[in-house]
């Protein structure tokens, strides 16, 4: 099978199939155009009985791989060589080398994980860190270490950062390096001459698109050869286009994964004319643009991230990483020598990270967490994940799976999260399919859902619109990957009639609000373009949208740019009142309820949609624990100030916080933290108050005590007195506000005749005291008073005797009698 073609590739197979005899695992490090993608799996079929399966993160690039090895092999595609992505297969009994994305072949292996006739995997293309390739790979390794060890597995990368995949892959995996073809790639910097916004959100400067037009116009000038130029997506590549009218001779296409399959297979072969090929990061790695001999590269990328914290997804354009700066340049230099314009600086290429991150870092996990829990572990624990699961995003993917029902309270799947996964689509869209095609039929359920999941473009942003052009085959590429995914889709359902009395443009909306529940908003002030969604965001529309001034609405697609309030609705759908009750049941509420607002208890009888309040009115007799709970809220807001602190309860709280510093447990700790946490020491005080005024009430000192065990309660004044009497016979107050250094403030003179100062905490901790002038003032510190009036006393009684003569000054303090009275009788 395999075929006489001089690839560089070829001359690492020896080692790399004697790798793959020997331990079963390798990894294979192979830059673009060595080969890795075509040559491998031939080679590997003419080794092993069985098929072997190749995993493609993407469709067009499956697709093409298929399409190249069957032309190498001078078969049909269909034959030895086939291929199968969602909606499209091309297999046959005689298949040997099957390409698959990397989403079918997880799917597969939750079919049946022991893969029967596969005799080996390729996962290609591992550095770019897709989330279904590190769950494919994961999940391969668990089938070969449990059930299939003879299993063949072999990741390939265009990057040198193979130890990693090579640790995980286990002990004894062989890391394999091939050349790549030798062509030399001369690198040209051509940075705009002027000032050009960096990329925000979704938005790149106009400014950067006039800029990489200017560059492709010179490059046509200066080399020969087809152009491919990375662009980070559809958008910049139509204002690109647009940028470019008028070129004579030159065709312009473009080629991006939202196209239909006859569009990027022109891109991708050879024509009769110079060719400008507009791409995105679909052409960096596994496809061969044929007769490029120049890339001009904009060094962006688009990669998506998710906003936990709203369920908001985005895709966001970041700069590209230098390792994918390289790549783009090599495609330049695959069938001769080259020539790549990068437009930015030298100096700034320095600055760029070395590696994109991994899709795990920012993207929404909902779908990866399902996959895991299918396979029996929902954490990842026990399978060989490149990176843990980022814990927030994991927390939040569980909470949703949990409330569609697709996990249990204990984290384990359920039969009907086996039947979302099984839809092939993200777990919100496929509970919407599911769960709507009982409702509204199912084909309908199938044409929404298809909108929504299949890539199609929009060019409005009003959604029964865009659904009503793709059934008018206005866009005939957009209309065929379409229709293909909803027949996909409803081929994997038992049919549903619709229930009767649903308009199409309702029966869509529904569909939407099934999947997006906390996305249905409706708008703040009437006639508006601002919503509030059931969420709590904020959402806008566009100026000039059809969709402008309707009540209530179904969010399919937003996101919410950095430093914005609210976020940017791109698709929609007009619903009713009911039908977003309906499609939002589980955030529907109607009851009191009892909060803090804006300083005080606040009690009134709401109907809700989350966020949005249908009704209200006061509530004459809330729920004393509502209010408790409430009130607790008002204090952790807004702090102890609340309470109303005398100065015996201050002296309580300092004389508690002394001994739980000098003792510790049982003693206990009285910070703000300490008591905010748990308000029970507050008793039955709190939980009879009613509002703001009534805290104030609380006898704070009281509660301060029930903190106390009744053994300690005993001890409090005995072992951290409010006063202590010295030996003139006054009684004087300790200051504790300092809980780690307690003192008394006493004159000298009433301290003459001891030795001895007073002792806390049951006799484990000296009283420091503060000894003062007849004045008040400040004269000395100690905590040794015999050591004191042995050596300090001199010096303080030198100098105070001339400042108060007519006071007592003794030779010997420790015999000479204490007097309150410092000042003696005339």
């Amino acid at each position: 099978m395999l075929p006489e073609v001089d690839l560089p590739v070829r001359a690492a197979l020896p080692e790399l199939l004697a790798a793959l005899r020997d331990t079963g695992t390798a990894v294979l490090v192979a830059p673009p155009g060595s080969g890795k993608t075509t040559l491998v799996p031939l080679a590997l079929a003419d080794q092993v009985e069985g098929r072997v399966i190749v995993a493609e993160p993407r469709r067009i690039a499956a697709r093409a791989a298929a399409s190249r090895m069957a032309s190498l092999t001078g078969t049909r595609t269909g034959g030895l060589v086939g291929y199968t992505v969602r909606g499209d297969s091309r297999t046959s009994a005689e298949t040997r080398v099957e390409v698959v994305t990397t989403g079918v072949l997880v799917q597969r292996l939750h079919r049946d994980p022991e893969l029967p006739g596969v005799a080996a995997i390729v996962l290609d293309e591992c550095h770019e860190r897709h989330l279904d390739t590190d769950l494919a790979l994961a999940f391969a390794l668990d089938t070969r270490t449990h059930l299939r060890p003879d299993l063949m597995l072999l990741a390939t990368s265009a990057t040198a950062e193979a130890e990693r995949l090579a640790s995980v892959m286990g002990n004894g995996t062989s890391i394999v390096s091939a050349a790549g073809i030798a062509h030399p790639v001369e690198v040209v910097w051509a940075p705009p001459t002027g000032p050009v916004d960096a990329p925000y959100g979704l938005r790149v400067d106009p400014r950067l698109l006039d800029h990489v037009a200017a560059v492709i116009r010179r490059a046509l000038t200066e080399g020969t050869g087809d152009i491919l130029v990375f662009l980070p997506g559809a958008g910049e590549i139509g204002g690109v286009a647009g940028r470019l009218g008028g070129l004579r001779d030159v065709d312009v296409l473009s080629l991006h994964g939202r196209q239909g399959s006859s569009v990027q297979d022109d891109a991708l072969r050879p024509g009769p004319r110079r060719r400008i090929v507009l791409a995105t990061a679909v052409a960096e790695s596994s496809l061969t643009v044929p007769g490029v001999r120049i890339v001009v590269d904009a060094g962006l990328a688009r990669v998506p991230r998710t906003d936990h914290g709203r369920g908001l997804d985005a895709l966001v354009t970041v700069r590209a990483s230098r390792a994918a700066a390289t790549q783009r340049a090599g495609r330049a230099g695959r069938e001769a020598p080259g020539r790549v314009y990068r437009c930015w600086s030298e100096r700034d290429h320095d600055r760029l990270p070395a590696f994109a991150d991994p899709e795990i870092a920012g993207a929404d996990l909902t779908a990866f967490v399902l996959h895991l829990a299918c396979w029996g572990q929902t954490d990842g624990t026990g399978l060989a994940l490149l990176d843990p699961l980022p814990a927030a995003a994991a927390q939040v993917a569980r909470t949703t799976l949990t409330a569609l029902g697709a996990l249990d309270e204990a984290g384990r799947v359920t039969a009907r999260g086996r039947a979302i996964a099984g839809v092939g689509a993200h777990p919100r869209l496929a509970r919407a399919l599911l769960d709507g095609a009982a409702i509204v039929g199912d084909r309908v359920a199938a044409e929404v859902v298809a909108l929504l999941s299949a890539d199609v473009r929009t060019s409005t942003d009003d959604l029964p619109a865009a659904l009503r052009r793709l059934r008018d085959n206005a866009d005939p590429a957009a209309t065929a990957a379409w229709r293909t995914e909803s027949r996909r889709l409803s081929g994997g359902m038992a049919s549903h009639p619709s229930t009767g009395g649903w308009s199409g443009d309702l029966a869509a909306a529904l569909i939407v609000g099934l999947a997006f529940p906390e996305r249905i908003g409706r708008v703040r002030t009437a006639g508006g373009r601002v919503y509030l969604m059931t969420g709590g965001t904020a959402a806008e529309l566009a100026q000039g949208t059809s969709l402008n001034g309707v009540e209530w609405i179904a969010i399919a697609d937003a996101d919410r740019q950095p430093g914005n309030a609210a976020a940017r609705i791109r698709l929609a759908a007009p619903i009713d009142a009911e039908t977003a009750k309906l499609a939002a049941e589980a955030l529907y509420a109607d009851g009191g309820e009892v909060t803090w607002t804006d300083g005080d208890v606040l009690a009134r009888h709401r109907t809700r949609l989350g966020a949005i309040v249908l009704s209200d009115r006061p509530l004459a007799k809330p729920d004393p624990q509502l209010v408790a709970a409430a009130l607790g809220e008002g204090l952790r807001r807004q702090g102890l100030k609340l309470l109303r602190w005398t100065p015996d309860a201050t002296g309580v709280r300092e004389r508690l916080a002394f001994l739980h510093h000098a003792l510790g447990d049982p003693w206990p700790a009285v910070d703000d933290a300490s008591l905010l946490a748990d308000l029970g020491w507050l008793g039955p005080a709190l939980a009879t108050a009613r509002n703001r005024k009534d805290l104030s009430r609380i006898d704070v000192a009281a509660a301060l005590r029930r903190l106390l065990p009744w053994a300690q309660l005993a001890q409090l004044d005995e072992y951290a007195p409010d006063r202590i009497e010295v030996p003139s016979g006054s009684r004087i107050r300790v200051d504790y506000t300092d809980p780690a250094a307690p003192f008394l403030a006493v004159k000298v003179q009433e301290m003459f005749g001891s030795t001895q100062a007073p002792m806390l905490a049951g006799g484990r901790f000296p009283l420091a005291l503060h000894l003062l002038s007849p004045a008040g003032r400040p004269a000395a510190v100690t905590a040794d008073l015999e050591s004191f009036w042995r050596n300090g006393y001199l010096s303080v009684r030198s100098e105070l005797r001339g400042r108060y003569p007519n006071h007592p000054w003794p030779d010997n303090p420790m015999k000479a009698k204490p007097s309150g009275r410092t000042k003696p009788r005339p």
